[in-house]
Parts: C-alpha cells; sequence; structure tokens
C-alpha cells in the first residue's frame, strides 16, 4: 500500500485491507458485458509514439474502475476484477443520477486535494469501517475520470468499435450529465470550499506536442505521464495490444544515511536514503538495491570510512518488511556524509514509494540540500485548466 503525503509517519497501514479480502462476488447485472470484465491495459514504452493513428491522454495516478450501470444497479470493478463500490459511496450515488440510465465507463478515481493528486487519501479508503468511509466520502470526495465507453446509453456494446468511435460516443454521452453530478464539498485541509464536479471527461488529444507538454508542466501535481492509443483499434480486454503508457522520470539528491548487507553473503545489498526536514532532522525515506555484483564490490569500500556515524536523526528504518522475511532488519549507520542521485516513480508518505534506481554520487551537492522540497507536491493551476472542460 501507498503512504499519506507527509514528513510524519504514515498510519495508512493500520486497518487497511488485504487485497484478498477485497474479493467479492459481483451481483447480476443485464448489460453486453458484466464483471468481472478485464480492462484493457497497456505496455510500457520508453517514449510517446508518434503518428496520425495515436490518440494521447494523460495517465492519472488513481484507481482505474469500470462502471456498470443499469438503471437503479451501479457497480464499480477494479482493475484486478475486485468490488469497489462500498468504498466510493459518493461516485456510486452520482452515477445513478446521471441521465442515462444503461452504459458500461472506463475510467481512473482520483481525489484532487489543493491543485495536485493525492493517491494516499484513496488508500484511507479502503477500510472495513463504514463510517469512516462515509465521513472521508464527504471531507475529500473522490472523482471519476472517463476516457472509454464499453456499453453506450442504448445498451449496445462498443468494445468491438474502433477507439475513435467509442471516444465520439463518449464525448456525446458526457454532455448529457446533468448539473446533479455536481456538489460543493469543504476539506479540512482547505480554508474554503471548491465547487467539484465528481463526473468528469478525462482530456484527450491527437498532438503529439501537446502530450510532450503534459509530461513536463503537470509534474507537480502528481500526474503520472502519458497514455497512448491508438484509434483504429478495439477494446483490447486484458491485452496490452492497443494501448502504451509512458511515465515521468523523476530523480532526487538523497543523503545515504545507512545500508543494509545482502540476505546473502557479505556484500552490500541495499543503501538507505534520507532527507532533511525543516526541523534539520534526517529522515528514511526509501532505498536503493539496484546494483550490479561488480558495483556491488565496490560499494563496501566507498562506505567504509562512513562507518559509525549518526545515521538517520529523524525517522530510522525499521525492521523486516513482513513481504520480505528473508531480509534483515538490521542496518548500519553511516556518517551523513554522501548524497546520491536516484531516480524513482512515486514520492508519498515521506517515502518513495518503491526502490529507487541509484543513477549517480553527487559528490558537489551538500548533503544538507538534500530536503523534501525537490519532492514535495505543490498545486498546479495546470491541472485544474485541465480538468476544467
Amino acid at each position: 500500500m501507498r503512504r499519506r503525503s507527509s514528513s510524519k509517519p504514515s498510519n495508512v497501514a493500520e486497518g487497511a485491507v488485504p487485497a484478498e479480502e477485497l474479493k467479492q462476488e459481483f451481483p447480476p447485472i443485464k448489460l453486453p458485458i458484466r464483471p468481472p470484465y478485464p480492462p484493457m491495459e497497456a505496455k510500457a514504452v520508453d517514449e510517446i509514439p508518434r503518428g496520425d493513428n495515436w490518440q494521447y491522454e494523460p495517465k492519472w495516478d488513481g484507481f482505474r474502475c469500470l462502471a456498470f450501470r443499469k438503471g437503479d444497479e451501479v457497480i464499480l470493478q477494479s482493475k484486478a476484477g475486485q468490488p469497489l463500490g462500498r468504498y466510493f459511496p459518493e461516485l456510486v450515488a452520482a452515477l445513478a443520477k446521471l441521465k442515462p440510465a444503461q452504459f458500461v465507463l472506463d475510467g481512473e478515481i482520483v481525489i484532487l486535494r489543493d491543485g495536485h493528486l493525492s493517491f494516499d487519501d484513496l488508500l484511507l479508503r479502503i477500510h472495513p469501517a463504514a463510517s469512516r468511509i462515509k465521513k472521508l466520502s464527504q471531507e475529500t470526495p473522490a472523482t471519476y475520470l472517463l476516457f472509454d465507453l464499453l456499453v453506450d446509453e442504448d445498451g449496445l456494446s462498443l468494445v468491438n468499435k474502433p477507439l475513435s468511435v467509442r471516444r465520439a460516443k463518449l464525448e456525446r454521452l458526457g454532455k448529457s450529465f446533468n448539473s446533479k453530478s455536481r456538489h460543493r464539498a469543504r476539506t479540512p485541509h482547505t480554508s474554503e470550499a471548491h465547487d467539484q464536479r465528481s463526473i468528469r471527461l478525462s482530456p484527450a488529444t491527437r498532438g503529439y506536442d501537446i502530450a510532450q507538454r503534459w509530461m513536463t508542466e503537470l509534474a507537480a501535481s502528481g500526474f503520472d505521464g502519458v497514455v497512448a492509443k491508438q484509434i483504429d483499434c478495439p477494446y483490447a480486454s486484458g491485452e496490452r495490444s492497443a494501448m502504451r503508457k509512458i511515465k515521468r522520470i523523476r530523480t532526487a539528491d538523497c543523503v545515504v544515511g545507512g545500508f543494509r548487507y545482502a540476505s546473502k553473503g557479505a556484500e552490500v545489498g541495499s543503501l538507505l536514503l534520507g532527507l532533511y526536514d525543516e526541523n534539520g532532522l534526517l529522515n528514511h525515506v526509501g532505498f536503493s538495491s539496484s546494483f550490479t555484483v561488480p558495483e556491488r564490490n565496490k560499494l563496501k569500500a566507498i562506505l567504509k570510512p562512513y562507518l559509525g556515524g549518526t545515521g538517520f536523526t529523524g525517522h530510522a528504518p525499521g525492521g523486516p518488511s513482513r513481504w520480505s522475511t528473508e531480509r534483515s532488519g538490521e542496518w548500519e549507520r553511516l556518517a551523513p556524509k554522501l548524497v546520491c542521485e536516484v531516480r524513482y516513480d512515486h514520492f508519498s508518505g515521506g517515502r518513495f514509494r518503491h526502490g529507487t534506481k541509484f543513477l549517480r554520487w553527487r559528490p558537489d551537492k551538500n548533503p544538507r540540500s538534500c530536503t523534501y522540497e525537490q519532492v514535495a507536491a505543490k498545486g498546479h493551476g495546470g491541472l485544474r485548466e485541465l480538468l476544467a472542460a
């Protein structure tokens, strides 16, 4: 699970529901396709593809979701084929109030906070207590961003139609959404009420240059990259043939506050990374273990002069994860002198969400300059403008 965006310790793991506990039977629904239905997936590539046959869309940092509606029945399905409706009651209600009485939509559930996407607030929803879910649905209401239409308002399946046809029908459907999908909500994290449509059409463009700008201009908003879809392809359920995803590359300079030995042998297994907070404390924020055997052999000599230092003066590494039971919980402290540059995909909850990729040492960097500021998500007007349509 990913963590809440803060430099303080995260409590998201408390009460988190294991994935296997989310699995339930879906109720029957009279539509041409029914849950669980595998959504179309994307193949990861390094660059945005060019050509007249591509449509570009933002890659959102949220929960992929298929929405099924037939009359009063609304079902939300996760990418993994699990029910999501109980965790997002405000979206179920909003979809039930839309003018079309039947459809199947493909989209992404996100939470917008102070101009950026907050995956951490999404994670707080996956909780067994209905009272907590209800409270959070009012304080931090979710938004459903639509990017594909699988069954139209006449109950006809569109999965065998090309994307160009599906997108045109989706845009027409979007125009029929009534004003009831607009609601007002106040959160404890903002000073004033904000007007937010809970069901929105995700932007799409045929312009390569626009897609390139999305990769840079929306970086601080939690934007995850770009998705490219072939406009002449049908909906490739469960396949990666018609869609590409291009993730943004982000780097950060971190202090090496310690290391762990490899589970086997006496070589260095991972570097433990730190950032300084506003109080001048060095907090553990993640690790980097992407080293070749020759590189690992060199690391011990590089780290040896700094052994026995203060290590992390703020949040320190814990013991072994329950997912990595073979890894020792013990770690060696280092003097906070070494700075390295790492590549990462997401930073939330005061930590890198996944392991980072070591890029290079930065002897030109003062360790004290390695602060949270370089990874902090800030509000960005561009995201509001992008979703304003």
